[in-house]
């Protein structure tokens, strides 16, 4: 009996061991049906360690994701239990049924092979269904979302665009960069500088969430009707939590590639009524102050004297044009001088625009100036509003007369009698002088034997033209300093017009600038911080040195309105722009 007992204990430990030694190599999926925008996951798992592991080529859908390999081997009650996983995850394409098909491996010399497995897709779904994707993780914890203060504003009235980037408590973002900025199509647009992210906290959809404020944006509707406002749209790494822990209890977070948008918004322009309408309205929306003064009213002749017409308040102060000045003749006018002292916050703009005309009377006396009205809508009362200047009188003391100008005046005022005389139709000419027409001919003459050598006589001057085109085209190195040299003036064309217009050749010079940076690294006109265009520049391999005469130069275009420049400055300033234009064409890569 003990040895039929030693038998049985003895046959018990040999299957026990040959059931462990068995190979299992086996398909495991995540679901066997699921929506087409859900995910499917499949692990290869086997408990040996096998090489040239050959997948299944997963027709029907992408691999989003792997293979991810992972391994088990721990030891319990005295028995070794390995285990060793290749997972993918998959993306459907469309629906219908699909089939898994077998993957192989080969384990000590055999190779081993899955069973094939059904999948069914089906319609998409509310929402993926596996909490644990961290992709839907990400999808759910991080939200873009773009707040407009006014949905239906008027015409010229300021609306602020502010994008926040809402991250749940549990989640993390890092490295995060923009790969599509709005550009504000019928819009005037200036974006508000932030000096560094904060992070704030705060609600979303009832929940509390953590967020930064992205982008501040102030815009200026242009155009009446409906207008879109295009989505900011992001790249940036997210970490999620996981399903796993570490050994301490914490959960262990996993990093993602997510990009996401804001979303397009769409705003109704209500434009400006009609009733009530002053003439001289020229588009000014806000709320104002008119002021007109004169710097002297009392000087001589040939002295000069300025007339300053200004705006100041909040409003769209750089979308309007001031009323002009009315003087009599008398007096010498110039050209105003335009300056601005505008600044641009989430209200919108505020501050001052102003003309000064410079004005030189010629003649002793008094000039009135009439008054100067200047009309604006008012958004508080939507209606439009008139302000007038005080009438203002110019006492020319002393200085020439201007009798000439009077009796000239006292004549033209008079009326003449009109005389007739009997010669007064004396210019008609009532006889003729015929002369022969004499009729010549082309064929022989001077002219027809030159135009029939002509062609020959070009032909030596159209191969020397052809060599030299030639010589140039290969000339590579000349070529590309003459397109630079070509693009330079191109540019700066209208501010070469403008020297010595101070406000006029620094807008103009800015304007070149920006527009040449726009044509060159096709950037829009809201990308161009300073910024941005020392990274693009550096990106195309174009020298620091000609990067910060680049920078200084835009510098220099933003002060020199506010600061007294010579002409000598102007033309430095025009050759510098000049120089770094050329310069930075040579260079980029």
């Amino acid at each position: 009996m003990k040895f039929k007992k030693y038998i049985s204990i003895l046959l018990l430990i040999l299957v026990t061991s040959f059931t462990f030694a068995q190979v299992k190599f086996e398909t495991k999926v995540s679901k066997k049906k699921l929506g087409i925008n859900e995910r499917l996951r499949v692990d290869f798992v086997m408990n040996q360690d096998g090489d040239n592991f050959i997948p299944p080529s997963f027709e029907g859908f992408t691999v989003v994701g792997g293979p991810n390999q992972s391994v088990s081997n721990s030891w319990i009650n005295g028995v070794r239990t390995y285990k060793k996983t290749y997972s993918y995850f998959l993306a459907p394409k469309k629906r219908g049924n699909f089939t898994i098909n077998q993957a192989t491996i080969s384990i000590d010399d055999e190779t081993y092979k899955t069973l094939p497995v059904k999948i069914a897709v089906t319609a998409a779904v509310d929402k993926p269904k596996d909490p644990n994707d961290p992709n839907y993780l990400a999808s759910e914890n991080i939200h873009l979302v773009t707040e407009v203060s006014k949905t239906n504003p008027y015409l010229n009235e300021a609306i602020t665009v502010i994008y926040k980037l809402y991250v749940a408590p549990n989640t993390g973002v890092s490295n995060w960069r923009e790969i599509d900025s709005p550009r504000y199509n019928d819009f005037w647009s200036q974006n508000i500088e932030i000096k560094g992210l904060k992070e704030e906290h705060g609600t979303y959809k009832g929940e509390d969430y953590r967020f930064v404020v992205l982008r501040k944006t102030v815009l200026y509707p242009q155009k009446t009707g409906k207008l879109n406002i295009e989505p900011l749209s992001l790249d940036l790494s997210v970490q999620v939590p996981t399903n796993r822990r570490d050994i301490f209890g914490s959960r262990l977070m996993t990093r993602v590639n997510k990009t996401i948008s804001a979303g397009n918004k769409t705003i109704t322009v209500k434009p400006l009524p009609e009733n009530g309408k002053p003439i001289d309205f020229t588009g000014a929306v806000g709320d104002f102050n008119f002021n007109v003064s004169a710097s002297k009213t009392e000087l001589d002749a040939s002295e000069s004297l300025q007339i300053k017409v200004g705006v100041s308040g909040k409003g769209n102060l750089k979308l309007f044009k001031l009323p002009k000045v009315s003087l009599p003749s008398s007096l010498e006018v110039y050209e105003p001088e335009h300056t601005e002292n505008v600044k641009t916050n989430l209200a919108g703009m505020q501050g001052r625009i102003s003309d000064s005309y410079t004005v030189v009377p010629q003649y002793k006396g008094k000039y009135p100036i009439p008054s100067i009205s200047f009309s604006y809508f008012d958004l508080k009362t939507e209606s439009y509003k008139r302000l007038s200047s005080n009438e203002i009188v110019i006492d020319v003391l002393d200085g020439p007369t201007n009798d000439d100008n009077s009796n000239s005046v006292a004549i033209n005022s008079g009326k003449q009698q009109v005389v007739l005389s009997n010669d007064q139709f004396a210019f008609i000419k009532t006889k003729t002088n015929f002369t022969p027409l004499i009729q010549t001919y082309f064929f022989k003459t001077p002219l027809f034997w030159s135009a029939l050598l002509l062609p020959f006589l070009a032909i030596p001057l159209a191969i020397a033209i052809r060599k030299k085109k030639t010589s140039r085209d290969a000339d590579v190195y000349g070529n590309k300093i003459r397109k630079a040299d070509k693009l330079a003036r191109k540019y700066l064309g209208n501010a070469k017009k403008a020297l010595g217009k101070k406000e006029a050749f620094y807008i103009a010079l800015e304007k070149a600038l920006h527009n040449y940076l726009k044509a060159k690294l096709r950037i829009e006109a809201s990308d161009l911080s300073k910024d941005r265009i020392v990274n693009l520049l550096k990106d195309k391999q174009v020298e620091d040195s000609v990067i910060s005469d680049f920078v200084s130069i835009i510098k220099n275009c933003e002060l020199a309105r506010y600061t007294p420049i010579t002409n000598v400055e102007m033309q430095q300033d025009y050759e510098k722009a000049a120089k770094t234009i050329s310069l930075i064409d040579k260079q980029a890569r």
